[in-house]
C-alpha cells in the first residue's frame, strides 16, 4: 500500500476542497528581479505581534540591511532598510492597510547605490562559514536580529519558534512546501530554483532546534519541485521529501502534520505540544541567508497572477515596494480587475487599491477578472452538510453560522469557533454562497472586542480598588501620624511635669529673702 492510500485510509477522503489551481503559466515563467523603486514604504507592522519601534530619524541616511526599527516585546520583529538612501518620513502613509486600518511606515528615498551596510559597522549582522559550530541559542538570536518571519503568510517571528522548539525538545521539523492556495507559485518556483539552499536551511534549523528528522511535504501537482528537492536531499538521511495529495488546505500546518506523521495537534494547542515544528520553505531560505551571510529579510518572491495580469510570473521584490509599481514592472494589466488581492484567493486580503506596500508575508498579488471573481448573492442555508464534509478541522460551520446570525457567539465557541483556521473551504463549497468565513471572522472580532472590554473593566476595577485602598491607607497613616505626634506631645508634657515636680523652682519671695 502506497503512502497516499495509507493517508486516505487514516484521515478520510472528504475533508478540504479541490479548487482549480490556476498556477500555470506563472509557475513555469523564469523568476525576474524587480529594479529598486525610487521610494520604499517599509511598514512597522508586517508580522504577528507588536509593531516594531523606529530607531532612525527623518533625514538620516541608511545603508541596505541596516536596522531601522527594533522589536517591541517577545513577539515582534526587527525591520531593516531594503536599500540605501535617506529616511524621508516616519508615520502614517497614504496607502491604507488591506484591513482598512492606518499603516505606519518608514519611507526611504533610494539613492540608487543600493549600498550594503559595512560588515564592521555597529548593528551589522555577522556571517558564519560553519553554522553547525554555533550554539543553537545563538542561531535563534541571529535569526531574530535578521527580522525573519514566517514566509508562508502567517508572518510569525521565526526566532520565537526556533528558541521555543529548543526548549520544547521537538523531534520533527515539518517543511511546508504544500502551497495549496490557487494561483500562487512562489514556493514552487523557490523549490525548483533553490532546492539546495532550502535543504541547507533545513539542516541549520535541525541544528538550531535539536530535531532529529525533517519531513518535506510537497503537493503532488508540483512534480518539478518534488524532483529538485529529492535531488538536493539525496544523501542526507535526516531529510525526507514526501509528496502529498493536492488538496486545499494541505498547506495548513495542522493538516500537513496529520498527513505526514499521523499525529493530530490538540484543539487550541500548538505543533510543539506534540514535538513538531513547522517552517515554510521560504522561511528556511531566509534563515540560511541570515546565518551564513548575515543578510536580513529585505526582499521576497511574489507571485503575480490572475486573468487580468498581462505577464503572470514570480518576481523578486524589495520589501516596501508598492503593489502598483510591481504590477507596472510586470507589464501591467490587460484589463481593470474585478478584484485585486494580496495573497491567495482563499485566505488573501482584498486590496482597496494598488498603493499598498509589499511586506514580508506577501506571497502574491492577484488581479482577477469578473469571470474569476464571479459572485452570487447568498441564499438561505439548505443544510446540505457540504461545509461539514469540507472542513479540514472537523467543525460544523452551518451550526456556528446559525448561532452567529443570532449573536450567540458563546454558542458558536461551543461548536469550535476558536479552532476555525479561516481557510475558506466551507464558503467555497457552499451551494448557497453564504460568506461563512466572514461570519466567523466577524464573530472572532466580536469576541476579541468583548475580551478587551472585559480586560479594560477588570483593569478599571483594579484601579478603583487600588485607589480606595490608597486613600484608606493614606487616611490610616495620617491618623497614625497624628496619634504619634499627640503621644509625643503628651509624653513631653508629662516629662516636663515630672521634671518640674522633682526640681521645684523657688518662688520670687523666697529668692529675694
Amino acid at each position: 500500500m502506497g503512502f497516499m492510500e495509507r493517508f486516505i485510509g487514516k484521515v478520510g477522503s472528504h475533508w478540504g476542497v479541490h479548487p482549480s489551481d490556476h498556477k500555470r503559466p506563472a509557475a513555469d515563467a523564469p523568476v525576474r528581479k524587480m529594479p529598486m523603486p525610487a521610494r520604499l514604504y517599509v511598514p512597522l507592522l508586517q508580522h504577528i505581534g507588536a509593531a516594531a519601534r523606529p530607531i532612525v530619524l527623518v533625514g538620516q541616511k541608511v545603508a541596505k540591511g541596516q536596522a531601522i526599527a527594533e522589536p517591541q516585546g517577545m513577539v515582534s520583529a526587527t525591520i531593516h532598510a531594503p536599500t540605501s538612501g535617506t529616511v524621508s518620513a516616519i508615520g502614517e502613509i497614504v496607502a491604507p492597510h488591506p484591513s482598512g486600518l492606518p499603516m505606519l511606515a518608514i519611507t526611504i528615498d533610494a539613492d540608487g547605490e543600493d549600498r550594503w551596510i559595512a560588515p564592521d559597522a555597529p548593528g551589522a549582522l555577522p556571517s558564519c562559514a560553519d553554522p553547525f559550530a554555533l550554539d543553537p541559542m545563538e542561531i535563534g538570536k541571529r535569526v531574530a536580529k535578521a527580522g525573519v518571519v514566517g514566509m508562508g503568510g502567517a508572518a510569525f517571528p521565526s526566532a520565537v519558534k526556533l528558541t521555543g522548539s529548543l526548549r520544547a525538545k521537538i523531534s520533527t521539523l515539518i517543511v511546508n512546501g504544500g502551497e495549496c492556495e490557487p494561483y500562487l507559485s512562489c514556493d514552487d518556483r523557490l523549490m525548483r530554483d533553490r532546492a539546495a539552499d532550502i535543504v541547507d536551511g533545513i539542516r541549520i534549523a535541525l541544528h538550531a532546534t535539536g530535531a532529529k528528522e525533517a519531513l518535506v511535504g510537497i503537493e503532488d501537482n508540483k512534480p518539478e519541485a518534488i524532483a529538485a528537492m529529492q535531488k538536493a536531499a539525496a544523501g542526507i538521511p535526516a531529510v525526507t521529501v514526501r509528496p502529498v495529495p493536492a488538496r486545499y488546505p494541505m498547506g495548513s500546518e495542522k493538516q500537513l502534520i496529520l498527513v505526514l506523521t499521523g499525529r493530530e495537534v490538540p484543539a487550541m494547542g500548538r505543533p510543539s505540544d506534540i514535538g513538531i515544528l513547522v517552517h515554510n520553505v521560504g522561511t528556511l531560505v531566509a534563515i540560511r541567508a541570515a546565518i551564513r551571510f548575515g543578510q536580513p529579510l529585505i526582499s521576497r518572491l511574489v507571485t503575480l497572477n490572475g486573468g487580468a495580469m498581462r505577464a503572470p510570473g514570480n518576481l523578486e521584490v524589495p520589501i516596501g515596494a508598492l503593489a502598483d509599481a510591481v504590477i507596472a514592472f510586470a507589464n501591467g494589466l490587460k484589463e481593470e480587475p474585478a478584484r485585486l488581492l494580496m495573497g491567495g484567493p482563499m485566505m488573501g486580503m482584498q486590496l482597496p487599491d494598488a498603493r499598498v506596500p509589499i511586506v514580508k508575508g506577501t506571497s502574491g498579488i492577484l488581479a482577477l477578472t469578473a469571470a474569476e471573481a464571479a459572485e452570487r448573492q447568498p441564499e438561505p442555508c439548505i443544510r446540505c452538510g457540504s461545509c461539514v464534509k469540507a472542513c479540514p478541522v472537523g467543525l460544523l460551520p452551518l451550526e456556528m453560522s446559525r448561532r452567529i446570525a443570532s449573536a450567540d457567539y458563546d454558542g458558536a465557541v461551543d461548536f469550535g469557533l476558536k479552532d476555525c483556521v479561516a481557510c475558506g473551504c466551507c464558503a467555497y463549497i457552499c451551494p448557497a454562497r453564504i460568506p461563512l468565513v466572514q461570519y466567523f471572522n466577524h464573530a472572532k472580532g466580536e469576541l476579541s472586542a468583548r475580551e478587551r472590554t472585559k480586560l479594560r473593566a477588570e483593569a478599571t476595577k483594579k484601579l478603583v480598588v487600588a485607589r480606595a485602598e490608597r486613600i484608606e491607607r493614606e487616611a490610616r497613616e495620617k491618623a497614625e501620624a497624628a496619634a504619634r505626634r499627640k503621644a509625643e506631645r503628651d509624653a513631653a508634657k508629662k516629662a516636663a511635669a515630672e521634671a518640674a515636680a522633682a526640681n521645684p523652682q523657688p518662688t520670687t519671695e523666697e529668692a529675694e529673702s
